[in-house]
């Protein structure tokens, strides 16, 4: 699925931020498998002189949030980990049914995340995580693993192809959820400040 795909959840909810804070925040979607793309073009927007590296100071002032679904969900905690061997903090991960992506380990966040919050849905042949746990919870704090249900009270998912519906109905569910994502805007919306510069990276879409 392309990143300006608007059946995604995650895109309409970086556009819905892109028009909230038109200054001060930059928010960008990629597709999972562009993971080492959107490392570079952190690193291109905190190097805030132009230098061509980043100093201790730009480090410290670095203010990240990293989202996704599925796959996405699983490289947002690759990505979060490669900028944490680079010494650059990251404020929030949010993932949405993640599921690990090949030797990804999308189930301990590294200690670089202030905090870290999972949803889940536990039905179909694909389902998220349901547990995230911090690797130094003195540094990481996990805001929560939230589960979710759709065998009762099944959601209405219009726009995606008919394989979604019949092979991985809840895992698709999950990503069309309002509730879900209201409370993942919620989140972000937290740790935003029109005074203070915030990078925000849409985690990768799905790619089922």
């Amino acid at each position: 699925m392309k990143p300006d795909a608007r059946v995604h959840s995650t895109v309409q909810l970086a556009e819905h931020l892109r028009n909230s804070y038109p200054a001060g925040v930059y928010v960008r979607v990629f597709e999972n498998h562009h993971g080492n793309q959107a490392y570079k073009e952190l690193l291109r927007l905190l190097d805030t002189d132009n230098d061509g590296r980043l100093s201790p100071e730009e480090k410290r002032q670095a203010r990240i949030i990293i989202f996704g679904h599925s796959w996405g969900a699983s490289e947002t905690v690759t990505l979060a980990r490669k900028l944490e061997k680079a010494g650059i903090p990251v404020l929030l991960t949010v993932q949405v049914d993640s599921v690990s992506k090949g030797s990804e380990n999308d189930a301990l966040i590294p200690a670089n995340v202030a905090e870290a919050a999972n949803f889940y849905q536990p039905h179909g042949l694909v389902h998220g995580r349901p547990l995230i746990r911090a690797a130094d919870p003195e540094h990481t704090e996990i805001v929560g693993n939230f589960r979710f249900d759709y065998s009762q009270n099944p959601i209405s998912c219009n726009g995606y192809p008919w394989f979604n519906h019949i092979l991985m109905r809840p895992h698709t569910e999950i990503e069309c959820d309002p509730k879900v994502w209201s409370q993942v805007e919620a989140l972000i919306q937290s740790k935003l400040s029109p005074a203070v510069q915030v990078s925000v990276i849409a985690g990768p879409v799905r790619a089922h």
